[in-house]
């Protein structure tokens, strides 16, 4: 009588069931598959990767909305403003008439339309990572940081006791929207400026540097790396305050708002006019850092620069009194007034169309 013995499972049947094993690890929306049984041969598998729907997912995601409408929201800025911005640099220079009336009809006249143009392109490979980062940024760190609180406020905060005095660890006091802000451009600065220093070698020096692939090549054989990074320490001391303040203000401002007027959101005129009055009171106050940031600047192409940032505040109250920290400030805020207000009513547009409509929540 043959005995009833068990045969050792063949590796057929145990590749068969690792493979069952790995597709029901999948999403069932990413993979097709199919298997085959045969008692004479091992049971094969066709799989499919669904690419486009898994695309599309990653695309729908609210983190991708937001970097998307950051970039476009900067480029749309930059394509409004920059006939702006060509007159400035021309009346700044010196080039041509001494008025903006005057300035504008020559470019017309000289170049043609697109002569108000010029010079956008590299402007919009700067502005739409920079601003795809900084509001992408702003918003992930802004929702992190508000959960990170809210779970702290539920559980226990920690205790301090030092002697007699027991001190309690609380997040309240720190706000999720100056933080992100600080964030925002802090991470925008580190990956950006690279780009913001090709364009300054491409603005102040044509002759050397005609154009961004030479420019590229030439910075790296002169400086490697640290080329692309130089002035990147007193940028972060300016542009710290100043983007801290840019998110908190607006942020405030808003809410503000919308709490008086009993509003659930703003109309585009009242994002544009919040976003200016958001970036001119982010001018105002971190505008002594950019005057000495451009101190550092100018004295290190003119080899007599300060030592440091404080330095050369110092040297700026020393040479043109307190009121030197607001050279320029008039001047600055015509240009920061408009393009905050029409970059921050673009981003909130693009928003409701990428994110609202399609059902996240803001």
């Amino acid at each position: 009588m043959p005995s009833k013995t068990k045969g050792p499972c063949s590796l057929s049947d145990s590749h068969s069931q690792n493979n069952k094993n790995f597709m029901t690890m999948l999403p069932k929306e990413m993979v097709e598959f199919e298997l085959q049984k045969d008692s004479s041969s091992p049971a094969p598998f066709h799989f499919k990767f669904d690419l486009p729907h898994a695309f599309r997912d990653f695309l729908g995601t609210r983190e991708v909305g937001e970097f998307v409408s950051g970039a476009l929201a900067g480029a749309m800025t930059k394509a409004v403003l920059a006939p702006l911005e060509t007159i400035r640099t021309r009346m700044v220079v010196g080039i041509g008439s001494k008025n903006i009336a005057g300035s504008f009809v020559q470019v017309v006249e000289q170049q043609g339309w697109q002569g108000l143009w010029a010079g956008n392109m590299i402007n919009m490979i700067r502005i739409v990572p920079t601003q795809a980062i900084e509001f992408g940024t702003f918003e992930c760190v802004k929702r992190a940081m508000t959960s990170v609180q809210e779970k702290w406020e539920q559980e226990e905060c920690p205790k301090l006791q030092i002697g007699s005095i027991n001190l309690s660890l609380s997040l309240s006091w720190i706000s999720p929207v100056a933080v992100a802000g600080a964030a925002a451009g802090v991470a925008s600065t580190l990956v950006c400026h690279p780009l913001e220093v090709l364009k300054d070698r491409l603005t102040i020096s044509p002759e050397a540097y005609p154009n961004l692939g030479i420019a590229v090549r030439n910075m790296y054989k002169d400086g490697g790396m640290g080329a692309f990074y130089a002035g990147i320490l007193p940028t972060l001391a300016g542009m710290l305050p100043y983007s801290t303040c840019y998110y908190f203000m607006y942020d405030t401002i808003k809410r503000s708002y919308c709490q008086t007027r009993n509003k659930k959101s703003l109309n585009r005129p009242e994002m544009l006019l919040l976003g200016a009055l958001a970036g001119f009171s982010a001018s105002t106050i971190s505008f002594p850092l950019e005057v000495a940031r451009k101190r550092l600047m100018v004295g290190a192409l003119q080899g007599k620069c300060p030592p440091n940032m404080a330095a050369a505040l110092a040297e700026v109250i020393r040479d043109e009194g307190l009121k030197g920290l607001y050279r320029g400030w008039g001047a600055s805020c015509l240009k920061v007034m408009p393009s905050s207000g029409i970059t921050w009513m673009f981003y909130e547009a693009w928003k409701d169309i990428l994110l609202v409509n399609k059902g996240h929540s803001l």
